[in-house]
Formats: C-alpha cells, sequence, structure tokens
C-alpha cells in the first residue's frame, strides 16, 4: 500500500552535516526522514520558499522538458529502502495517455515533484523498514525510547506541513 506524505521539514543532521528531508503522512503523525545531498536539499530549498534563479536548475530543466514533450509527472513514489538507501521512481503519462515510469533517487522525484505540483507517496514496507532500522540502531547504540515518532517532532519544532 501507498501512502501519501508531504514535506514536513527540511533540516541538517546534526551528527553528520547532511540534509534530511522529512515527509509526514497526510492522514497521520507517521514522519519518514530521507538523508539527501547538499544540491538537492538546495533545489528542494529553493522551491520550497520560491526563490527564482536567473537559470533554470536541472531539475526545472526536466520538468520544461518533460512538458515541452506534452507529457506530465503524476506522482512519486518512494519505493524501497535496501542497504540504508532509499529507491523511487517518477510517474508520467504521455499526451497519448501511455504511462511511463523512471528510476530516480528520492530526493530529485521530491524535487521534480515539487515542481510538478504532484503527489509523492511512499510505499508503507518502506516507512516500516525506516522505524525497524532506527530501532535497531537505537538497541545498538544503547538509546531508548519508542523510536523517530517521538524523536523528530521536537528536533521539527511547532512548523506546519510546508506548502507544495
Amino acid at each position: 500500500m501507498e501512502i501519501e506524505v508531504k514535506i514536513r521539514g527540511l533540516m541538517m543532521d546534526p551528527n553528520s552535516g547532511t540534509p534530511i528531508v522529512i515527509l509526514k503522512d497526510v492522514n497521520s503523525e507517521t514522519l519518514l526522514p530521507i538523508w539527501v545531498g547538499a544540491y538537492e536539499a538546495n533545489a528542494i530549498a529553493l522551491e520550497i520558499e520560491k526563490i527564482a534563479t536567473q537559470r533554470p536548475m536541472t531539475h526545472d530543466l526536466l520538468r520544461n522538458l518533460i512538458v515541452e514533450m506534452g507529457a506530465r509527472v503524476e506522482r512519486v513514489v518512494v519505493t524501497e529502502l535496501r542497504d540504508n538507501t532509499f529507491f523511487a521512481v517518477i510517474e508520467m503519462r504521455s499526451s497519448s495517455g501511455d504511462f511511463m515510469m523512471l528510476d530516480s533517487r528520492p530526493s530529485d522525484a521530491i524535487a521534480l515533484a515539487l515542481r510538478a505540483d504532484c503527489p509523492i507517496y511512499v510505499n508503507e514496507e518502506v516507512i516500516q523498514a525506516s522505524h525497524s532500522l532506527s530501532g535497531e540502531q537505537a538497541e545498538e547504540s544503547g538509546e531508548t525510547g519508542s523510536g523517530e515518532d517521538d524523536e523528530w517532532p521536537d528536533v521539527i519544532g511547532e512548523a506546519g506541513d510546508l506548502p507544495m
């Protein structure tokens, strides 16, 4: 089953200094952190803040190419978590109605989804695997608590869901 999510926040991991995109289930308080690269985080942040650049960024170029070819991005889906790496797909439809699916990194798919104004989904198994992984890491490090659902809201604060 796939769960629709929104971007809840964009933050820096205090331990590694790596950007993290926080996705939140639209129907619950479930959160999914995805570590992303600095350039992708910048592309996501620019679009969230609606900051226009003088020249098209890579994700703007990709959106423009899709539109000019007569296709549209219908949605993006974070499909898998394997060996601590997230995987995603971009689902598109051509002007003739043909369905197309492109393999993508989640960060690129999210940056494109913001520009294409389409929904973001996560496979339920990915969320479960992420929470299981977090629980195992907490046990190994001797941390206690009930997991990410308790930890992330304190880090993010009281801000509402970011606009898409």
